[in-house]
């Protein structure tokens, strides 16, 4: 029996690995199998940790600019290839890193996201997976592009300023300082927004308003995004201020789309399956094991364990989630592709308790082992 274990992690609880390595500790208590355990996350908070983890590779930490202009730590990972670089924008440009009164669209810049890249690519990354969620920024992915070596100059040739108010300043657009080994890279894009650069459903608009844009200033702002797009257009001859996701991360998703070579907008999902493999995995399995912390309806609505489940079914396999809690309409999950899902937790205890790594790690072996104890007899 082949079962493959793909777990997301318990959010302040157990990480990825550890959730799958508890799990095949309790298969192993209850009977022989031939155990495959992957990290798994959904291309957002957590990610960088899943793969770094999972796949043997390192942390890496840089200073960069910070959303408004200061320094900040970043952390990204390289995987054990020695080639791939995984990072979270928000590492550099998110807005956790800013107080809630000091939110500031107009300033807010993704330069120091650029400069990560920079050192992945100078410490010899050439692809890249780079989540683009929580971002505190509405600029269009200007301050990245000027940090990657364009020019993006005023009427006077000088550098416009950074975030939004800087983009109805752009006279003229260069790729005269690009590095060659820019060229050479790929970038998957974890992208699970479909919202397009400009417009009522565009990035000012939709998430404007949660990076401190007023309602009186959506139309002047969505006014300076379409003057980025249109010299955009007539700098690279295509147009792609439409596309699904290019709205993304305050307009981070277009300027990937439009200004860099061999990129992928896919849903975070699909992209963590395919960086651990786990396609070529499951095509031979018997069981596939999945979970998160809570199992619920929005678990259903295709969150990482039906990601599973969906890609175990296409091979036939039967599929079990565990979790670390269980609500009334999770029965959703099984019309989502779920056979069966299990709450890990014993017995009557507080939130704190059931949270503890310890705890988690000991009911996530018990209750495997006691499935598997089914399974197997």
């Amino acid at each position: 029996m082949k079962v493959v274990i793909a777990i997301d992690s318990f959010k302040g609880s157990m990480s990825s690995m550890e959730a799958g390595n508890a799990a095949k500790a309790g298969i192993r208590k209850a009977c022989a199998a031939d155990i495959v355990v992957k990290p798994l996350a959904d291309g957002g908070e957590g990610t960088t940790e899943a793969l770094v983890e999972g796949l043997g590779g390192e942390f890496i930490s840089v200073e960069v600019t910070g959303p408004l202009g200061g320094k900040t730590t970043a952390r990204y990972g390289i995987l054990g290839d020695g080639k791939t670089a995984v990072m979270e924008m928000a590492e550099a440009s998110g807005i956790i890193l800013v107080k809630p009164e000091e939110l500031d669209p107009k300033r807010a810049t993704t330069y120091g996201v650029g400069e990560m890249i920079m050192d992945a690519v100078n410490r010899g990354c050439r692809e890249f997976i780079i989540g683009i969620g929580g971002s505190a920024t509405s600029e269009g992915g200007v301050g990245m592009l000027q940090a990657l070596g364009y020019e993006i100059t005023d009427a006077e040739g000088k550098p416009v300023e950074p975030g939004l108010a800087g983009l109805d300043q752009i006279a003229s657009i260069s790729a005269g300082h690009i590095p060659e080994t820019l060229k050479e890279c790929r970038f998957s894009i974890a992208c699970d927004v479909k919202n397009p650069l400009c417009g009522e459903n565009g990035a000012v608009y939709v998430y404007g308003p949660q990076k401190g844009v007023m309602e009186e200033e959506k139309q002047v702002f969505d006014e300076k995004m379409k003057h980025f797009a249109d010299k955009t257009k007539e700098f690279t001859g295509a147009d792609c201020r439409m596309e699904e996701g290019a709205g993304a991360a305050g307009g981070l998703g277009f300027a990937f789309l439009s200004y860099l070579p061999n990129v992928e907008l896919k849903p975070g999902i699909d992209i963590v399956l395919d960086a651990v493999g786990l396609e070529e995995e499951v095509k031979d399995a018997d069981i596939v094991i999945t979970g998160e912390g809570r199992l619920d309806f929005q678990t259903a609505m295709g969150k990482v364990p039906v990601g599973v489940a969906r890609l175990a079914k296409k091979y036939g396999a039967r599929v079990f989630a565990f979790a670390g809690g269980v609500t009334k309409d999770a029965g959703e999950c099984n019309q989502a592709g779920i056979d069966a899902f299990f709450p890990i937790v014993r017995g009557v205890t507080t939130l704190e308790e059931a949270m503890d790594a310890e705890n988690a790690i000991e009911n996530m072996i018990l209750s495997v082992e006691q499935v598997f104890r089914a399974i197997c007899s």
